[in-house]
């Protein structure tokens, strides 16, 4: 009789154990990662997000669960991605990219949502003020505005004679597209440039804006910090380096895959910092309580390797000013 019992007892422990084991990872808080590009493109920028997590004391699989949505370039998909991390009621959504913050405040006021973008999110609505978010949203910011005439004025003092240079932009991305057109027109006009803006919001349109960049014969190239180009950056390097035109993006990588410039603030920094910005909130931190972080911290790169290539001289005052110099 006893044995029988027994026996029972542990038939019933074992139908309850994965049922309970079923529980405790359901209760586990659930992130939904909301991106406008591609995952292949953005694995880094994934792992330093999963960093700052760490140093929050999460662990993806171990005590929180990450629901990934990406666009592929399509910020047309962004709103249904949205909403359906709204219908799941995750606990935080990391809106990694300026379309995907503006798509995550329209979709919920109640779901904490952490950004990282290179946009104003006191101009763009997405937070009251810096120091007091307010509201569900809070995150970091890279300043891409603020420094985006000094990219011109940089690719001006290598190439001195250029009297023309050219903006790639993403026009699908007006939050970033617009304020950097202005600020660039007006940098170039004080340097006695002439500037030509380049539309590219497909991969398609962007090969036609490369190929219209050779006819236009250019002095040189910055690219604005759009996720469009960051998930191309290596094929970019590549391609100004093979057609022989100097340029200049936000993005160390794209110096060390063989763009001449890089200036900006690093993005794996700002990926690293969204993470614990949203460990905090799982914590139970109020996003509206948690300032914005500003990514101050700029860095300058520059490939002496592909300069040369280029028939370039990086003048020593421009070197040393460097915090990294590429041989």
């Amino acid at each position: 009789m006893r044995r029988r019992k027994f026996i029972k007892l542990m038939c019933g422990a074992a139908v309850a154990w994965p049922v309970t084991a079923r529980a405790q990872q359901s209760a586990m808080p659930v992130i939904g990662f909301l991106n406008a590009a591609s995952p292949d493109s953005y694995a880094r920028m994934v792992a330093a997000f999963r960093q700052g997590l760490k140093e929050a004391g999460y662990v993806e699989g171990q005590n929180v669960a990450i629901e990934f949505r990406w666009a592929e370039g399509r910020n047309d998909r962004l709103p249904a991605m949205a909403a359906d991390l709204v219908r799941r009621q995750v606990a935080v959504i990391a809106a990694t990219s300026t379309p995907a913050a503006l798509v995550a405040k329209a979709a919920t006021t109640t779901i904490p949502i952490v950004f990282e973008m290179g946009g104003d999110p006191v101009l763009l609505g997405l937070v009251s003020s810096l120091n007091h978010p307010g509201g569900n949203v809070t995150g970091v910011t890279q300043l891409n505005v603020e420094v985006a005439p000094k990219r011109l004025e940089l690719l001006h003092e290598l190439v001195p004679t250029a009297g023309v240079m050219a903006l790639l932009v993403n026009p699908d991305e007006p939050a970033l597209a617009e304020p950097i057109t202005r600020e660039l027109q007006t940098a170039a006009h004080t340097l006695g440039l002439d500037l030509r803006v380049l539309d590219a919001s497909t991969e398609r349109e962007l090969d036609a804006a490369l190929a219209k960049l050779i006819e236009l014969r250019v002095g040189g190239l910055v690219i604005s910090p759009d996720v469009l180009f960051i998930s191309r950056i290596e094929q970019l390097a590549a391609w100004t380096l093979r057609h022989a035109v100097p340029a200049i993006a936000q993005w160390r990588e794209f110096a060390i895959a063989g763009g001449l410039l890089s200036y900006g603030a690093h993005i794996m920094d700002a990926y690293r910092l969204a993470g614990s910005y949203t460990g905090w909130i799982l914590k139970g931190q109020k996003p509206g309580d948690l300032p914005v972080q500003q990514l101050t911290k700029i860095q300058l790169v520059i490939n002496l390797k592909t300069a040369k290539a280029l028939g370039i001289s990086v003048p020593l005052a421009l070197s040393g000013r460097a915090d990294e110099v590429i041989e």
